[in-house]
């Protein structure tokens, strides 16, 4: 990979050990106004998504529509629940500190979110303005749009991007977007099976570790 790398940094997961934490305020919403079985194994299958089509993929799953007067209580338990608990994934401090390659923020979460989550866990400062939210485009993950968006944003051609992910959904849209995916599983939300799932999906390569993502950083001829 010669020219001008990009890595593209998916937030929750990757960046932030959150999705345990978003996955209880869901919980939290769904059983205040009533709404029984909306279990973390359910919001699971929603990582990845931006809250519109995780609000439908649940009514899909369970038969609860959130209603549009309601699904604002999503963002103030999450908020909530973040600033009280939220950490950055184990080892992400010291790999942003060596990074001398470009790197943005492409995140299903809405801006709000984003911010909130890097203030909180002082990884702000390593991205500034850097920083794209599904909300931005037409089509959430797996679409390939925000990953497209992000490339453009930066001024990287999309086949000298690096996308880091720990999503089924996110993969998928990082490979459609014709970039290469790495797949994270160093949260604490990670899975049996579920490195085998993102290499389905596409990801040249499966990590746990930030070490690792450096090591195969280098292995594409990005040099971190």
């Amino acid at each position: 990979m010669s020219g001008k790398s990009l890595i593209i940094f998916d937030c929750d997961g990757v960046l932030v050990d959150s999705e345990p934490l978003a996955a209880l305020a869901y919980e939290r919403v769904y059983d205040k106004h009533g709404m029984r079985g909306v279990s973390a194994d359910v919001i699971a299958q929603c990582i990845g998504m931006k809250q519109a089509d995780i609000i439908v993929r649940i009514r899909d799953l369970t038969g609860h529509l959130l209603g549009e007067d309601k699904q604002g209580d999503i963002w103030a338990e999450t908020k909530a629940l973040f600033t009280e608990k939220l950490q950055p994934t184990h080892g992400i401090k010291g790999f942003l500190e060596a990074l001398s390659v470009d790197r943005c923020v492409a995140s299903s979460s809405s801006l709000e979110r984003i911010h909130h989550s890097l203030d909180v866990t002082g990884l702000a400062g390593y991205f500034g303005d850097a920083i794209v939210s599904s909300s931005m485009v037409a089509r959430g993950k797996p679409a390939p749009d925000i990953f497209l968006f992000a490339a453009g944003k930066m001024g990287a051609e999309p086949s000298r991007c690096v996308v880091i992910e720990d999503s089924p959904f996110g993969v998928e849209g990082a490979v459609a977007a014709g970039m290469v995916a790495i797949g994270f599983t160093g949260g604490s939300h990670t899975y049996d099976g579920h490195g085998a799932r993102l290499a389905e999906k596409g990801a040249m390569s499966i990590c746990s570790t930030w070490d690792q993502v450096a090591r195969e950083l280098d292995r594409f001829g990005v040099h971190a």
